[in-house]
């Protein structure tokens, strides 16, 4: 008999009851029991959801203080030497500051998972002595057990993606690596398999990419390994994000079942299992339900996928369950009140999704017919939706096809744009700016929040930014910056602001997903024709630069980041809705040019977490993301300045396309990754202006002016001086006032030192 499963439910609450714990127990607000205490009663409650709900296989061991592959560090006692570690389980205070750095130590990196806008922190294997510290899985699994009597299904990050995604080690050491972590998990296995679990979900997502004759025999050495020490576990390896890489290899790997994303892996999925068939002794997780959209499923096409399946796999052997983990949508659509009845109707969240699996499960039992009055009703929410005037707007389609059948392209050439643009601006050597927001402060919060009540007018609400502007030009004129931003006071979130002015979105009032750490963001959602409605950031750009005679920047999010960073419609290509936002995007950098805003950042740092995880369907991706950023700014003049920023990705393998989107200034994350982008630059030539992120705003301890001068000093061994700008590696929003002023002080010394050596040298 089918069975449903779920791969994994997110841990941030309802109402952020997570990130509210997490940041109070930060702040010293919160003891460590208390704070234990309610982090357990959250995990319960979801645990509890799932069971009442009717799922059949329940994760545990999902749910992270932070992030699950730093509990995959820490479990393994894989702590770098810069913490002073001494073996044995990792206390929460030395947990966090691998995680968020502490005064004496910087963080470890932090970088997207996979092609999502999920975030993990970067395991530091040089160094490390691996030991099993304490066995979450099997905590997690007790927990479940004793406190609900749920059998749960611990997860794990399975070894070869745990290694894959870690770094400090050489290419030829990676088996040396593999031999020391087995055993551990080996360890854990067989701790489960005392505890008597019957299944554990092994996470390998690594295998939707590129896997090598070399990693198959790696997956074979691995799992015979754990079929031979802990023979009594089932072991589900599942896989997500897109299809498998060699399917007819891994199907026949010694487990009892094997997860396959039908969603975002769809075709190729289907097509391997169609070619090669599946083994008579494995269960499959089919993966139908979409774990990274918000879309309610088409259940009669998910029930016309799954009787596809069961031609090749008998139903019995089917486990139906979402294509991920649900960490990646909101909790509930239950509390979304507010949203046109069109758009509500055709939505679902992670509990959403659980009914879904559900019920698709029980009409695989019993037949269609069990679920008919649901199939009914469905099938109307959906029509509702696709036949809204928001989605058949022919007047922005036939301007975006006209727009987009043309090569966008400047009017000049880099080489004679950076002539005009030195002779306008005048900037000293090595220019000194921020990325573009300053600390929203609880009074900055507190403000907004009286607005949107409607207890603030608009009268004053403008002016209390505009006294926001006042202090922050001020300050960067004491600090000594060169290229002045306005703060962005006004702003909630980079993309939320601009998605509440155009046309074609939405916005939730629960919808939170977490980004990084307790960070959770809102994404809107892009559910109809994107269009431009009127001038959104013109007002805020020309006052600040009213208030000081050095530049200031305009600074708007890049099409292809709001497209990432929001939940988009399903009925038209991703490629569609990129040059929808390039075209209304566009309308806004003219009317900031025409304002006299000579200097415009048009911010992607989402570019690089969209790419395909397919090297085949990577050059397609990129080439329409280039064309969508250069419609977006291409129209401007040629002293007109576009700066672009970049942030907390793997830049190396996409610099050409970086140089193809023509930016006159790119600001790329360099400070959490230790200066290791800058490789990319020693084995690469780049002629466009860039800057390099010389600190890390993530962390809240400010950087010392010999780090930066390292930082600075060994980019300029590669780059040439007279197009590199210093800034830090990404906006101030999150950062107090205090350490703000004090960390871009010490920027502004160590760019002067950098100035100084520049001119001995000369």
């Amino acid at each position: 008999m089918a069975k449903s499963s779920v791969l994994g439910y997110p841990r941030i609450g309802e109402n952020r009851e997570w990130k509210k714990a997490l940041e109070a127990f930060w702040a010293g607000k919160l003891e460590e029991e208390a704070f234990e205490a309610e982090l357990q009663e959250l995990r319960l409650k979801h645990w509890r959801k799932q069971q009442e709900e009717g799922v059949d296989y329940i994760p545990v061991n999902d749910f992270s203080y932070y992030d699950q592959v730093l509990d995959t560090a820490a479990m393994f006692g894989i702590v770098p030497k810069r913490f002073a570690y001494s073996g044995g389980p990792v206390p929460l205070s030395l947990y966090y500051g691998m995680a968020r750095g502490t005064k004496d130590a910087t963080a470890c990196e932090m970088t997207k998972w996979f092609n999502t806008n999920y975030h993990y922190i970067v395991p530091e294997l040089d160094g490390a002595s691996p030991a099993l510290t304490e066995n979450k899985p099997l905590i997690a699994y007790r927990e479940a057990k004793e406190k609900l009597g749920i059998e749960g299904r611990p997860v794990i990050i399975g070894p070869l993606t745990f290694l894959k995604l870690s770094k400090g080690y050489k290419e030829e050491e990676f088996d040396l690596w593999l031999e020391k972590l087995i055993p551990l998990y080996v360890q854990v296995l067989q701790e489960l398999e005392q505890e008597g679990a019957a299944w554990v979900q092994v996470d390998e997502p690594v295998l939707a990419t590129s896997v090598s004759r070399t990693d198959i025999e790696r997956l074979n050495n691995i799992y015979s390994v754990f079929a031979s020490e802990a023979p009594g576990l089932k072991i589900m390896l599942q896989t997500y994000f897109e299809s498998v890489e060699a399917y007819s290899e891994i199907v026949q790997l010694p487990v009892q079942g094997i997860g396959l994303d039908f969603v975002h892996g769809r075709e190729g999925n289907l097509a391997e299992l169609k070619r090669y068939g599946f083994p008579i002794d494995k269960v499959l997780g089919a993966g139908v339900v979409d774990g990274r959209g918000i879309w309610k499923a088409s259940l009669r096409e998910k029930l016309e996928l799954l009787s596809e399946l069961t031609t090749v796999v008998p139903s019995g052997r089917l486990v139906v369950q979402s294509s991920c983990s649900l960490l990646h949508v909101p909790v509930t659509v239950g509390k979304e009140e507010k949203l046109q009845p069109e758009l509500r109707g055709a939505l679902a969240f992670a509990d959403e999704k659980l009914s879904e699996l559900v019920l698709l499960t029980r009409a695989l039992q019993a037949g269609e017919t069990a679920i008919a009055e649901q199939l009914r009703s469905n099938e109307q929410e959906l029509a509702a939706l696709q036949q809204s005037a928001a989605r058949n707007r022919t007047d922005i389609q036939q301007a975006v096809a006209a727009v987009s059948a043309q090569e966008p392209k400047r009017s000049k050439p880099f080489a004679e744009r950076h002539i005009a643009q030195r002779n306008k601006w005048r900037l000293p050597l090595l220019p000194t700016t921020t990325i573009g927001s300053f600390p929203q402060s609880a009074e900055v919060r507190k403000a907004r929040q009286l607005w949107r009540k409607g207890e603030w007018s608009n009268v004053q609400y403008e002016a209390f930014i505009r006294e926001q502007i006042d202090i922050w030009i001020g300050l960067q004129e004491e600090i000594g910056l060169d290229v002045l931003v306005h703060g962005e006071f006004e702003r909630t979130d980079m993309v939320e602001f601009f998605g509440e002015k155009l046309d074609g979105f939405a916005f939730t009032q629960f919808g939170w997903v977490q980004s990084y750490g307790s960070r959770c963001v809102k994404p809107p959602i892009i559910y109809g024709d994107v269009a431009f409605a009127e001038a959104m950031t013109v007002e805020e750009s020309k006052y600040a630069q009213s208030k000081t005679m050095r530049p200031v920047k305009g600074m708007l999010t890049g099409p292809i980041t709001i497209m990432n960073w929001s939940f988009v419609r399903d009925d038209i290509s991703r490629e569609g809705i990129a040059y929808q936002l390039a075209y209304a995007l566009r309308q806004e950098v003219e009317a900031l040019e025409a304002a006299g805003i000579g200097m415009i950042q048009v911010d992607e740092p989402a570019v690089r977490e969209g790419l395909p995880l397919k090297e085949k369907d990577q050059a397609d991706y990129l080439a329409w993301s280039v064309k969508a950023f250069r419609m977006t700014t291409c129209s401007v003049q040629e002293e007109t300045q576009i700066h672009t920023h970049m942030c907390y990705c793997e830049f190396h393998d996409m610099i050409d396309s970086i140089e193809a989107m023509d930016a006159d200034v790119i600001s790329i994350e360099t400070s959490r990754s230790h200066g290791e982008l800058i490789h990319s630059f020693e084995e690469n030539t780049y002629k466009l202006g860039i800057g390099l992120g010389v600190y890390d705003i993530h962390s809240p301890r400010v950087p010392r002016v010999e780090e930066m001068t390292n930082m600075i000093d060994r980019a300029l061994r590669v780059l040439e001086p007279g197009l590199f700008w210093i800034n830090p590696d990404c906006g101030l929003k999150t950062r107090g006032r205090e350490e703000t002023v004090a960390a871009l002080r010490n920027m502004v010394e160590a760019t002067q030192l950098a100035r100084e050596q520049l001119a001995i040298e000369v």
